[in-house]
């Protein structure tokens, strides 16, 4: 096994509850090496998920995180002096491509179009990733796969894969789980106990229908969990959502007052 790849394997199983059919979908894109869309809201559980699936697979991860000011470069290598002069290094997309790792691009919408380009010839029948600095062409390891993920709730004419991008993708879409799921993740992660879950399952709830009134976001199931590990660590509930769970997401004076008020109504004032 190449001691570059190693690191990227995901030794024990992370915890992830199924809402679907998910997995057995994304189990078969990947017998067929098809590229794969994630997309839900923020904190809903596409890496977490990833995770799991790179774990059941028994493939290499490798994740980026993207961002406005990610080149090409960053993703495919570029050439850096050390002592022995001008020695190319393999980005992150290049390594998974090399070694026949999961790649998994996060927020992907976030890069700029000209980068998200150099993955076109990665997702089609040629499988290659060309390096025009190095005057090489990478054919993808049979067991690479290319997947992305975005928030479908913050497209907009300049945050958007193009038409030629997405039709090479397979695509599953991911939302908040459902109650009772939600609330055993929540649990499970944070260490509180059943009734303590379902009230900030509750309250989350009762913020999401408040999207597109007020709120970009509803308070995510990531939020709940940090806001469950402060309970468990002795904060009390009521300090402890209002500081993980409704201060982050929103300045507007209305708006907070009215999460505050979802908060009394479940854990008292």
């Amino acid at each position: 096994m190449n001691e570059l790849i190693q690191p990227y394997y995901i030794e024990s199983e992370p915890y992830y509850l199924s809402a679907g059919n998910e997995v057995a979908l994304f189990e078969a894109a990947y017998q067929m090496r098809l590229p794969m869309v994630l997309k839900g809201p923020t904190g809903c559980g596409k890496t977490r998920f990833m995770e799991h699936m790179a774990w059941r697979l028994k493939r290499p991860l490798i994740t980026v995180a993207c961002n406005e000011d990610m080149t090409a470069s960053d993703l495919v290598g570029r050439f850096l002096l050390d002592a022995n002069g001008t020695v190319w290094h393999d980005g992150p997309l290049t390594i998974a491509a090399r070694y026949g790792a999961i790649c998994y691009l996060d927020e992907v919408v976030e890069a700029r179009q000209d980068t998200t380009v150099i993955i076109h010839p990665l997702t089609d029948n040629r499988r290659t990733l060309p390096l025009d600095k190095r005057g090489e062409i990478i054919h993808a390891h049979p067991d690479f796969q290319l997947v992305v993920s975005y928030n479908p709730g913050y497209q907009s004419l300049t945050k958007d894969l193009k038409q030629s991008t997405k039709q090479r993708f397979g695509a599953l879409d991911f939302d908040y789980p459902q109650e009772a799921i939600e609330a055993d993740i929540v649990g499970h992660e944070s260490g509180v106990v059943a009734d303590t879950a379902k009230k900030l399952v509750g309250i989350a709830q009762r913020s999401r229908a408040l999207r597109g009134r007020g709120l970009e976001e509803g308070i995510s199931t990531r939020m709940l969990i940090h806001a469950g590990g402060l309970i468990h660590a002795g904060i009390a509930a009521r300090d402890a959502c209002r500081l993980a769970m409704v201060r982050p997401i929103t300045d507007d004076p209305d708006m907070l007052s009215a999460l505050d008020g979802f908060i009394d109504a479940y854990f008292g004032i």
